[in-house]
């Protein structure tokens, strides 16, 4: 590993002080080398925990409270993984690509950018800024448990997540390569990366198919399978609140009928490629206009995400118009638009449906949504930027 030159004197003094640790050179822009454990982690355990998750039974759900009898709907969809983690280096090497900013055009915005651990592997803003100060046109879309995904982006346009990789890294606003043979000519020349290629893959021969396969690797391992909900089913939601437990069953409900549309142990579209959304990948439209500057799929189609951790994802919908959770639950509840193509699921007749909640029904839900939240996976290390 090489030290760059142009440092001042003071940094030449600090430099020499922590030579003798692993990884702390200087690069281009005064971007440190990733700080990487001697062994990696295990991305792959962390991958099959994926398979561990699961939802209470139908007939607890119904106990909860008589008054919100629940649909079967929610109960058996699982969510078979579909991307699984092979090589703990590669993900490792996906982790280092996933948060270094020389990615970019102008070594200024890196994948992690716009997808924040803290926030979820969301970025907290309605549309996110790219490498030259534009910005996107869709909200960035957080990431939970992608390795059981057949769909990605808010209009389901990629069918893998090896696909959606090189997106974000030539688009013209986000990242601003020009192709990825360019950014393989880049990767070439900075020191670390032929290590990470060959320690993952046995050469430091750096390709595209290598490139995506690690970031791939790297985005199927963040799982979040550690909510106060997945813990609380172990014990039959005996440290649930009266008020958690009443949401759990509005949310189940056939009066709100949440999980018809965000079901299994995902809190999402069961599968893009099966069931009632299987011609629209995933997506529906949910009223938020009668016309669309933005259409999505198609019609005002998009991608029914999942709810996990959705406290954390703030603002919300593909154009971030929803300040916050009490703005989302508000629209389902009285404000559904009748658009000609509107889901079915949302219609009462020819007309939108009116949930009509009420206030307490509201904040419990809300209560409830806030159970999903996975504490561990917005600060777990093994997803956590290397560079700092």
């Amino acid at each position: 590993m090489k030290y760059t030159l142009s440092l001042t004197i003071g940094c030449l003094a600090v430099l020499a002080m922590v030579s003798c640790e692993k990884n702390q050179t200087t690069l281009l822009n005064n971007q440190l080398e990733p700080i990487l454990p001697e062994i990696s982690y295990d991305y792959q355990a962390e991958n099959e925990k994926i398979n561990d998750l699961r939802l209470p039974e139908f007939s607890f759900v119904n106990s909860i409270n008589p008054s919100f009898q629940s649909s079967e709907i929610f109960n058996g969809f699982g969510a078979p993984i579909k991307t699984k983690v092979e090589n703990n280096d590669a993900a490792t090497l996906g982790r280092v690509l996933f948060y270094d900013s020389q990615l970019s055009k102008n070594n200024a915005t890196a994948c992690a950018s716009c997808h924040q651990q803290s926030k979820a592997f969301a970025d907290g803003d309605d549309l996110s800024q790219g490498f030259g100060g534009k910005l996107t046109t869709r909200n960035s879309m957080s990431f939970t448990n992608l390795a059981t995904n057949n769909n990605f982006f808010w209009d389901s346009r990629q069918g893998s997540m090896r696909d959606l990789v090189a997106e974000p890294v030539t688009n013209h606003i986000e990242m601003g390569m020009e192709d990825l043979p360019s950014l393989m000519e880049k990767l070439k020349k900075i020191s670390y990366y032929p290590e990470l290629f060959e320690k993952a893959y046995g050469s430091t021969h750096i390709d595209e198919h290598r490139f995506s396969n690690a970031i791939t690797q790297f985005m199927a391992s963040i799982s979040s399978t550690n909510s106060s909900f997945d813990r609380a089913i172990e014990n039959e939601f005996e440290n649930f609140t009266e008020f958690q437990k009443l949401g759990m069953a509005v949310f189940f409900s056939n009066k709100a009928q949440c999980a018809s549309c965000h079901s299994g142990i995902n809190f999402a579209a069961a599968d893009g490629q099966s069931g009632e959304y299987a011609s629209t990948s995933g997506t529906a439209n949910i009223g938020l206009d009668i016309e669309y500057a933005d259409n999505g799929k198609e019609e005002g189609q998009f991608k029914i995400p999942s709810l996990r951790n959705i406290a954390l994802t703030a603002p919300y919908m593909h154009d971030g118009r929803f300040e916050s959770l009490r703005d989302v639950l508000n629209h389902y509840n009285n404000n559904i638009q009748a658009h000609p193509n509107l889901d079915n699921k949302l219609r009462n007749g020819g007309n939108p449906i009116k949930i009509q909640l009420n206030s307490l029904e509201m904040d419990a839900l809300e209560a409830f949504l806030h159970t999903l939240t996975d504490e561990k996976m917005i600060t777990n290390p093994m997803f956590s930027n290397p560079f700092f």
